[in-house]
């Protein structure tokens, strides 16, 4: 099967989470005999802010870390979608890319395109900013993959039915795994951008609050964090180690005793049941996880297992100071969120849901134009 991809960028990760996950499927997609294209703008926002930090050895981990993976980038003005679409089975577009490639790819479909087109959302924008997804031109689209039950819903609200399907993410298990060898752990990791302000009584109250009262050094990486975020990490002491390629995430992990989910606030009010993906590829690298409040109303993972969760932040300090001290609450936390990754939550598993959406959409079963009577 040949499967096109739309994504803002696989390249670069900077400030672009989705990449992970992508990267992870699609490579599992080609090591099971698929050609895969994947195709990014050349002006993609991401892209352009690694370059401009970190030049163009920002992009060797990508180049090191995925050689099967190219992408192929193209100018807005003049890239013929219909064209790259032409001889595909199956087409995604990533709800991260302009309104203009997004409808065009919809046009090829109805023009008489024998692919399946699905649209990937992988955002709250649903819930945070609807009008800018609903001025996405779907009509000529097959289905939606929502990467949790809730943001599914939402599309259902909006006449899309049984046409949505729930495709979380994933680890990539190729990458992200244990170490071979343990060495020496020591304090506390987190990684996560500093987004847009809307998590920043959470990072003080869940992270670090009681990261400073347990007593453990705090090494933070991450983007787009302001002049008062960087003092309100010196306040406690973190220390700020800024962007950190995807790829190098397992080292960095495997050099520290745990790490904190502290989910974006529209995950815990709007969205519940969808964690960051730092959480499927935290526990894939066999770290123990300690969690802020979020609800896990899919049943992903077994809380209390799997990893602690932290209803406030004197539980959570409790709990740091307890992984801190017990070897053997690490390792059973280690093998219990390792255990449930391998079983449920790998990009192999994802691959498996795609390969299952696309065999129930099959072949297009209908005259295209009618596709236009279908508008959510």
């Amino acid at each position: 099967m040949k499967i096109v991809y739309f994504t803002h960028s696989l390249a670069s990760c900077w400030n672009h989470g989705n990449a992970h996950f992508v990267r992870g499927v699609l490579r599992e997609l080609i090591a099971r005999g698929h050609e895969v294209a994947a195709y990014e703008p050349e002006d993609a926002w991401s892209l352009a802010n690694l370059l401009a930090d970190h030049g163009g050895g920002g992009l060797a981990p990508w180049l090191t870390s995925y050689p099967e993976l190219t992408t192929r980038r193209y100018a807005g003005q003049g890239f013929d979608v219909e064209a790259v679409c032409a001889d595909a089975d199956l087409v995604i577009v990533h709800e991260w890319n302009d309104p203009a490639l997004v409808a065009a790819a919809g046009r090829a479909r109805v023009r008489g395109g024998g692919f399946r087109l699905l649209f990937h959302d992988t955002h709250h924008r649903a819930v945070s900013e609807p009008e800018g997804i609903r001025a996405f031109d779907l009509s000529g689209y097959d289905g939606v993959l929502a990467f949790g039950e809730t943001l599914a819903a939402v599309y259902r609200r909006w006449g899309w039915g049984e046409r949505v399907f729930v495709w979380h993410e994933a680890a990539d298990t190729r990458l992200f795994r244990p170490p071979e060898s343990e060495a020496l752990r020591q304090g506390l990791v987190w990684i996560g951008n500093w987004g847009d302000g809307e998590r920043t009584e959470e990072l003080e109250r869940f992270l670090l609050a009681p990261a400073q009262a347990a007593g453990l050094p705090l090494d933070i990486h991450g983007v787009r964090y302001p002049a008062q975020g960087l003092a309100l990490l010196r306040r406690y002491g973190a220390r700020y180690r800024g962007w950190l390629a995807n790829a190098s995430a397992p080292e960095v992990f495997a050099r520290h005793l745990a790490t904190v989910h502290v989910p974006r606030r529209f995950y815990v009010t709007a969205l519940p049941g969808i964690p960051t993906i730092r959480v499927f590829e935290a526990l894939a690298c066999g770290i123990p996880l300690i969690s802020a409040p979020w609800d896990d109303c899919e049943g992903l993972f077994t809380p209390g297992e799997d990893f602690l969760v932290a209803r406030d932040g004197a539980e959570m300090t409790r709990h740091l100071r307890a992984v801190a001290a017990d070897a053997d609450l690490r390792q059973s936390l280690r093998d219990q969120g390792l255990a449930t990754i391998l079983a449920r939550h790998t990009c192999a598993h994802r691959a498996n849901e795609l390969l299952a959406i696309a065999a129930q959409l099959g072949r297009p079963a209908v005259q295209p134009e009618s596709l236009l009577e279908r508008v959510p």
